[in-house]
């Protein structure tokens, strides 16, 4: 990876959720409440698997995977650090989201994931609905890996 590389994934992926907990939790703490999920991967939590991948050119970079783990990690200082604010931090690391890649990339992917398919936006919307709800009021610095069993092998 080049150093531009590395800098853009680091603004988008870090400076991008660093801002938008700023922004945010200034907003929260005049209320003394709420909510922030932050947005991982399961490559911020394992390694990617390569054999997956084989020659299509998805390849998780180790930048991305860098600055998702980071993600993952903010999360649990601002979920300290908020707490006394009553706002609760969590984060949700999807696994790898259909879009409509190389059939031999899903097919590999399926057959690592124990549920035998990639995630779907429905996947994560509850995720976000449970983390957002009152259902999760005692959850905070929790990182939800939604993935179908992709990180537990």
């Amino acid at each position: 990876r080049t150093d531009e590389e590395f800098q853009q994934a680091c603004d988008v992926n870090l400076k991008g959720a660093f801002h938008t907990i700023q922004i945010f939790s200034k907003i929260m703490q005049q209320r003394k409440f709420g909510s922030i999920i932050n947005i991982g991967s399961i490559y911020g939590v394992v390694s990617c698997d390569p054999r997956i991948y084989e020659d299509s050119g998805r390849n998780s970079s180790e930048v991305y995977a860098a600055t998702k783990a980071g993600i993952i990690h903010m999360t649990r200082y601002y979920a300290v650090h908020l707490a006394s604010s009553g706002i609760r931090v969590n984060a949700i690391s999807p696994g790898g989201v259909f879009n409509n890649q190389k059939e031999s990339f899903v097919k590999n992917y399926e057959n690592r994931t124990p549920l035998g398919r990639m995630t779907n936006g429905e996947d994560i919307k509850g995720a976000i609905a449970y983390l957002a709800s009152g259902a999760s009021k005692y959850v905070t610095g929790h990182n939800l890996i939604v993935d179908g069993g992709f990180s537990i092998w």
